[in-house]
């Protein structure tokens, strides 16, 4: 169990972000609450902080050593245990800027708290048992969130939705390892083969919801990190024209003259709830002088960490070999999901879609215009399709979107694995036990029932000071 020190302590922090606004907001947890307060704030009711009520909201001013108004403030008060910590807690509603909501950290700190390390008031909760580890994780991701679908698979996860499904699972696994512990200590040759085959149908349906959660790790993982789309093809296509398309938004300068975009410029919009990181790259050309050739440079090596390749055709010029050359590199790697984007198809065509279709026979081709926007929503589906590699995903039930969580769950599901083969080939049931063990400790440390301190740390660090 993860051994924690500082309970003892009452800890304060800024829980809004830097910088000038209307409000800001400090929060104290700890048993010492009422006493930071008791010398901190001075309620315009007159009356003492002892016996607050819990719930309740006090007008007044927060007060320096010599008795000088700091801030005109509102306090909130919880008594433990019903409080996100589920400690005594406060949280001061001060005016926002820097220098106002610094004095009245200092002051609280003066008068008793110390600076919450990152995350410690989620830990605390955690130690608590007021959440569980996999629920602490979920408020660092609704915090992080970047789109409604992520936030939505995160609250469900926060409501203890993944924790619910990990106990079934959980509950099967010991039901089994019981059966077999009882088999070992209590044999009985005419009920064994019967609570064996129990057994097996526990672990059974135990590895099926596994595999039903595994089954949206990919989908997961997109909506929380994203992918990354490289428009490439030649100059003067539409490429930076496409970008905007995406963006709506004029992003990246768009003219007639070949050759406008040097660098990769790179931007983020959302597609069907997905982050999709879109670099705009330079024209691939056969290089003029030594800033074209790092250009290229650039933009090859874009494409080869890219999870989806946009190549860009320009349907009002004819086909050109470098249109070709593209074409043949992009088309005939089989490591690199490529979409082709003939653009312009508002202008007079030049050559048909049937033609790149032969060129490309396993590649969709898409006819669109960045300037009138035709086809765009036809391409963004595509692309939303090949993120999510097909699968659809439901954020209103559990989505595992952590990588950690992935992990365990893998692990647990070739321990269960093991267990099943072992049970068929009627192996002593010993070796079975054992792996069941593995996998409900794999379990535990998703909802930290069995995690290290080290790891504990190491989640915890990646939260802000304030929460």
């Amino acid at each position: 169990m993860y051994q924690y020190k500082g309970l003892d302590d009452t800890i304060a922090a800024i829980a809004t972000a830097p910088g000038a606004g209307s409000l800001a907001v400090l929060r104290l947890s700890g048993k010492g609450t009422l006493a930071v307060l008791a010398r901190t704030f001075r309620p315009k009711s007159g009356k003492g902080v002892e016996d607050w009520p819990t719930f309740t909201v006090r007008y007044g001013w927060v007060i320096d050593t010599a008795g000088e108004t700091v801030d005109e403030v509102l306090v909130a008060f919880m008594t433990a245990p019903k409080s996100y910590t589920s400690e005594d807690m406060a949280e001061i509603s001060c005016h926002g800027g820097t220098v106002a909501v610094k004095a009245v950290l200092e002051l609280c700190l003066k008068n008793g708290a110390r600076l919450a390390e990152p995350g410690e008031f989620t830990k605390r909760a955690f130690l608590y048992g007021r959440i569980d580890l996999a629920q602490a994780e979920a408020v660092l991701d609704i915090v992080n969130a970047t789109s409604e679908s992520f936030l939505r698979a995160s609250t469900h996860q926060l409501n203890g939705e993944l924790s619910t499904e990990l106990g079934h699972i959980r509950g099967q696994l010991m039901s089994g390892y019981t059966m077999i512990e009882a088999l070992l200590n209590f044999p009985d040759e005419d009920t064994d083969r019967g609570q064996a085959a129990q057994v097996g149908r526990e672990v059974d349906g135990a590895l099926c919801a596994i595999e039903n959660l595994l089954a949206t790790a990919q989908a997961g993982q997109v909506l929380r990190d994203g992918v990354r789309a490289v428009i490439c093809g030649k100059p003067n296509t539409g490429k930076s024209a496409l970008l905007n398309a995406f963006l709506r938004t004029p992003r990246a300068i768009v003219t007639d003259v070949a050759g406008t975009t040097r660098d990769v410029i790179e931007e983020t919009a959302f597609i069907d709830g997905i982050p999709v990181k879109f670099s705009d790259t330079a024209g691939i050309l056969d290089p003029r002088d030594k800033v074209e050739e790092e250009a290229v440079r650039r933009s090859r090596l874009s494409i080869s960490s890219a999870d989806i390749v946009l190549l860009v055709l320009d349907q009002s010029r004819a086909l050109e070999e470098a249109d070709r050359e593209l074409m043949a590199s992009l088309g005939g790697s089989a490591d690199l999901e490529v979409i082709v984007v003939v653009n312009k198809i508002d202008l007079p065509e030049a050559f048909s879609l049937s033609a790149v279709e032969k060129l490309l026979p396993s590649r969709k081709v898409f006819p669109v215009s960045a300037l009138t926007r035709a086809g765009i929503a036809d391409l963004e589906k595509e692309i939303a399709r090949l993120a999510l590699q097909g699968v659809r995903v439901d954020t209103h039930t559990v989505v595992v979107s952590n990588l950690r969580h992935v992990e365990a769950l893998s692990c647990a599901r070739e321990a269960l694995h093991r267990a099943a083969a072992s049970i068929v080939d009627k192996a002593p049931l010993e070796i079975a036990s054992q792996d069941i063990k593995s996998a409900v400790n794999a379990l535990d440390s998703i909802t930290g029932r069995n995690v290290d301190d080290d790891l504990i740390d190491q989640i915890f660090s990646k939260f802000c000071i304030g929460k």
